[in-house]
C-alpha cells in the first residue's frame, strides 16, 4: 500500500557570510538606498566567496537539515537540488552533494524551475515518497546567483543573492503533511527571464563574453504583472484542492523576490501581514534557495509551529509556476 501522507521532518538552511549593502551598490552603479528599498524592499544581500560553489551552500544546508532530522547520510534515499547555477554543466549539483555528504545510497538530481525550484522540489520528492519508491527524501534550494549577475546592469543587480535552504521528507507520522499543490509553466515567456549564453544555441565564445549573454537578462515591468497574476492563480488552485480558504492559513511564504508582489498577492488573499514570513530585506531574491531559507528561519523562530496551515507560492524563469498548502 502507498504513503498515504509525507511531512517535513527538519530543515536547515545557510547564507555566506559576506553582506553587500544598498550602499555599497551605490558605488558601483548608479542607483540609492532609498530606491531598492521602495521599489524592492531588500536592504542587503549575502555574496558567496570566489571559493564558494552553489554545491558548498547546498551541502551545508542540507547536512543541517539532516542533523535536525536525526538521521545519518547513508539512510537518505532521495537527493534534489533545485538550482540555475549549478557548479557545472555536468555531474549535477546533487551529486556532488551527495557525494559531500557522503550519501551513498542515495539517488541524486538536480530540478531547474528557477525561483519555483524548491516548491518543485517538495512535489517530486513527495511523489516518490507517496509510491514507496523512496522512503525519504532530502529537497534542497541553492543559488549562488552573484556568478551570473551583471553588475553593469543597475535594474538587475540590485536584487539578487546566495543561499541555500533544505529540508527532509519522510512518511508522515500524523503530525504533518502536504495537502495540496499546483505547478504551472509556459515556455512562451521564457524571453522575459533568461541567460542566452552558454548553452547549445549560443555555447561560449570570446564574442558571447563581450556581449555580456552569460548573465541575467530580465523584462521586468510585464513580468511584474505576470507574476502577481500566476501567483495568484496558483495559490487559489491550491486552496480549492485542499478545501480551504485564505483565512485558513496559518503562515504565507511567498519567493522573496519584491516586496510588491509579496503585498499584492497578500492584500489578494486578504492575508493579514502578522501570518505572512518576510526576510527578502537581509538576502534579495535567491531564486530556488529563496522560500527554502524562509521556511527554515520561519521554523526556528517559532513563526511556524507544528500544526500550522503554512501556504507557499512561487514564480520564476521559463516562466514558471507553483504553489503548496502543507500542514506542518
Amino acid at each position: 500500500m502507498a504513503v498515504s501522507d509525507v511531512m517535513i521532518k527538519s530543515t536547515g538552511s545557510y547564507v555566506p557570510e559576506k553582506i553587500l549593502t544598498n550602499k555599497d551598490l551605490e558605488k558601483i552603479v548608479e542607483t540609492s538606498d532609498e530606491w531598492i528599498r521602495t521599489m524592492t524592499g531588500i536592504s542587503t544581500r549575502r555574496i558567496a566567496a570566489e571559493s564558494e560553489a552553489t554545491s558548498d551552500l547546498a551541502y551545508r544546508s542540507g547536512e543541517l537539515a539532516l542533523k535536525n532530522g536525526g538521521i545519518g547520510p547513508e539512510e537518505l534515499d532521495l537527493i534534489i537540488v533545485a538550482t540555475i547555477t549549478p557548479d557545472m554543466f555536468f555531474p549535477s549539483t546533487a551529486c556532488i552533494v551527495q557525494d559531500r555528504l557522503k550519501a551513498k545510497n542515495a539517488v541524486a538530481m538536480d530540478v531547474n524551475a528557477a525561483c519555483s525550484g524548491y516548491i518543485f522540489s517538495l512535489v517530486v520528492g513527495s511523489t516518490f515518497l507517496k509510491t514507496e519508491t523512496y522512503k525519504n527524501a532530502l529537497i534542497i534550494g541553492a543559488e549562488k546567483l552573484t556568478a551570473i549577475t551583471d553588475w553593469q546592469d543597475r535594474n538587475t543587480c540590485v536584487l539578487f543573492g546566495d543561499g541555500a535552504g533544505a529540508a527532509l521528507l519522510v512518511p508522515s507520522d500524523g503530525s504533518g503533511k502536504l495537502l495540496a499543490f499546483d505547478l504551472g509553466s509556459d515556455g512562451g515567456y521564457g524571453d522575459m527571464l533568461y541567460i542566452p549564453g552558454g548553452g547549445s544555441r549560443n555555447p561560449a565564445t570570446q564574442q558571447t563574453v563581450e556581449d555580456r549573454l552569460h548573465y541575467i537578462k530580465m523584462n521586468g515591468h510585464p513580468l511584474f504583472k505576470i507574476a502577481v497574476n500566476k501567483m495568484r492563480e496558483t495559490f487559489k488552485r491550491s486552496l480549492k484542492k485542499a478545501g480551504l480558504k485564505p483565512e485558513d492559513i496559518s503562515v504565507l511564504i511567498t519567493h522573496q523576490a519584491n516586496m510588491r508582489i509579496i503585498d499584492s498577492l497578500r492584500s489578494y488573499l486578504k492575508v493579514p501581514e502578522e501570518k505572512v514570513f518576510v526576510n527578502i530585506e537581509k538576502y534579495g531574491n535567491t531564486s530556488a534557495a529563496s522560500i527554502a531559507i524562509a521556511f527554515h528561519e520561519a521554523c526556528e523562530s517559532g513563526f511556524i509551529k507544528r500544526g500550522d496551515i503554512v501556504g507557499l507560492a512561487a514564480f520564476g524563469g521559463g516562466l514558471t509556476w507553483g504553489s503548496a498548502i502543507i500542514e506542518y
